[in-house]
């Protein structure tokens, strides 16, 4: 066994401590951990786009819905159309105002786009009023006009007559008076008698016309109650005639 001095010794200690030192210094520093992995991209917002060929139609009219979406995995369509594919079009035929929804759905979430379309109600067709008889007397029963002191029926006055025959017979059960006139010429007895020979004419051409003598009465007012009070050939003409009254 070798001995050595204390003074070498402790330089070898020295020497030893030394080198211990200088390789724990150059020793290499651990690597570091890897970093972590980048995280998933979110998914993709969904779009949707919704459009109608118009939007304004009348009740029983149809109008095309047309749309385009992205991003989408669940497509429909509300009220009535219900699931599509992610675009296409589609007829419909809304009975009344409808709004249309699209909805598209997927990973990235819900998105939706909407069409209104006004249905226009047709007006009601219109009440066709049916005129009463009074009203159709009135419009369709002509009078008959006479000339000065004459009581026979002017052509005229047959013409219109015989409108009036043809109107009366329709109502088989209808009842009418004939009201004889004159104009103001004459005295009160002279036109009382005329007056009733002018409605007795008129009597006898409806009864010739088919018209059911038991459906009509005459009655002579003369001079009396005349339709115009102008003392003139127009005036008088108007108070010469044989006048229709419908017998309620």
């Amino acid at each position: 066994m070798i001995q050595y001095r204390p003074s070498v010794r402790w330089f070898l200690i020295c020497f030893s401590v030394l080198a211990l030192f200088v390789a724990g210094c150059h020793k290499k520093p651990a690597p570091a951990p890897p970093p972590p992995p980048a995280p998933a991209p979110a998914p993709a917002q969904p779009t949707a786009s919704l459009s109608a060929d118009r939007t304004s139609i009348n009740k029983g009219e149809s109008v095309k819905l047309s749309w385009t979406t992205t991003n989408a995995t669940n497509v429909s369509i509300a009220p009535e159309v219900g699931a599509v594919t992610p675009q296409g079009s589609t007829s419909v035929s809304p009975a009344s105002s409808t709004t249309y929804t699209l909805t598209a759905s997927g990973d990235g979430g819900n998105t939706s786009s909407t069409v209104q379309i006004t249905v226009t109600q047709p007006a009601p067709p219109p009440v066709v009023r049916t005129p009463s008889f009074e009203e159709l007397f009135a419009q369709e029963v002509k009078d008959a006009f006479f000339d000065l002191d004459k009581a026979d029926i002017r052509p005229d006055a047959r013409q219109a007559l015989q409108q009036d025959a043809n109107f009366l017979k329709g109502y088989p059960n209808a009842r009418v008076t004939i009201e004889g006139y004159c104009d103001e010429r004459g005295s009160t007895e002279y036109n009382l008698a005329l007056g009733d020979s002018r409605a007795g004419s008129v009597q006898s051409a409806l009864t010739q016309g088919g018209v059911s003598a038991s459906n009509i009465k005459t009655i002579s007012y003369g001079k009396e109650k005349p339709f115009c009070t102008e003392s003139n050939e127009a005036c008088w003409q108007q108070n010469r005639r044989g006048h229709f009254v419908y017998q309620k």
